[in-house]
């Protein structure tokens, strides 16, 4: 792991500490021969301490993840900052403009580190973005959504048996954390492999803002500053209830093809032989109910009602005997986060320019 660093150069610029950057990352051109880069923001206090990567939109149609950095950066704690922050809203910039997942040449990013310099032009990307900015890191946050028409609960995946991921995760506080097998080619396991701990943030869909789940997602990115000694503890008084773990999850599909109808939200509760949806034909004339298997929780669910036979239609958690608590978490998770008429919270989110 990257010890704490008093000269720091990105892109061929150096950030001195208690300076403020904004530095382009040249990546390959596209075949117009137009430049493009990925942009990333450095943040440095005046103090030696961790390095964090913030990240989002390595898969380019997930964007929730690009307004939540964006307030992060406005947010105003940053002024008491220690270490260093170095966020990157858009690392899959040509996903991005076409509103895509994947790169021109068909690949997931998050299948290609920790790729090559010499490789095709995702493993290319993967490349500079290690380079250039994971290997400088001591920690990271990676911020995702669902799918396409697929919407996902707030939650943390990550490989808990890390201790140092384990109490990020613990510190960013949302109701649900799943211990996440390490996938080929991801970014967490090109990090895990460098030691340095990353958790990946799911939650709302592809193309979509989500207010409830933004907020939350600043609210624990700035938490897990705090855990690992970025930024001071919070006055807070309130408890920070810590995430009902699950290791188990499994997709339900439609047993036939036609018109889903739901019965149940993301984050709700279901029981072993619950009827939670219904496909029928468009006439009506034939209803197959889709039954919950087991006890558990919805986290990630299809938002579209046309489905074919097979189709993943709901990602349940299995928690066991939890299941009331993770119930209780997500009520109150929910409470806390829903959006009201007002702007919001000044204690939350300062929308005023960092000099």
């Amino acid at each position: 792991m990257a010890g704490p660093v008093t000269e720091l150069t990105i892109g061929g610029v150096a950030v001195r500490p208690g300076e403020r950057a904004t530095i382009d990352v040249r990546v390959a051109p596209m075949y117009t021969h137009d430049d493009l880069s990925i942009t990333a923001q450095v943040v440095r206090g005046k103090r030696q301490g961790p390095v964090l990567f913030v990240s989002a939109a390595i898969h380019g149609d997930e964007i929730n993840g690009v307004e939540i950095i964006r307030r992060v950066l406005q947010h105003r704690v940053l002024k008491n900052i220690r270490g260093t922050l170095i966020a990157i809203p858009i690392v899959n910039v040509y996903g991005f403009l076409n509103h895509t997942r994947y790169l021109p040449d068909g690949r997931d990013l998050n299948r290609s580190f920790p790729g090559s310099a010499k490789g095709s032009l995702t493993g290319r990307v993967a490349h500079t973005f290690v380079q250039e900015i994971v290997s400088k890191c001591t920690h990271g946050i990676d911020l995702h959504t669902g799918a396409r028409h697929r919407s996902n609960f707030p939650q943390i995946r990550a490989d808990l048996d890390n201790p140092e991921a384990l109490a990020m995760t613990e510190a960013f506080a949302v109701p649900l954390a799943i211990d996440a097998k390490i996938r080929d080619g991801s970014l967490r396991e090109c990090a895990g492999d460098a030691g340095i701990p990353v958790i990946l943030y799911e939650a709302g869909e592809a193309l979509r803002f989500e207010e409830v789940y933004i907020r939350a997602g600043v609210k624990g990115v700035i938490n897990v500053m705090r855990s690992i000694g970025m930024l001071p503890p919070s006055r807070s008084k309130k408890p920070r209830p810590s995430p009902v773990i699950s290791d188990q999850t499994s997709w339900l599909r439609a047993p036939e093809s036609g018109i889903l109808r739901t019965f149940v939200p993301l984050g709700a509760k279901i029981e072993k032989g619950q009827v939670i949806a219904m496909v029928a034909d468009p006439l009506g004339s034939t209803e197959t109910p889709i039954v919950a298997p087991e006890n558990g929780v919805v986290i990630g669910r299809t938002n579209l009602p046309l489905v074919y036979e097979g189709d993943a239609t709901f990602h349940i958690a299995q928690y066991g005997r939890k299941v009331a608590t993770v119930e209780r978490h997500v009520e109150k998770f929910q409470e806390e986060h829903q959006p009201d008429d007002v702007a919001i919270e000044a204690d939350v989110i300062s929308e005023s320019p960092i000099a």
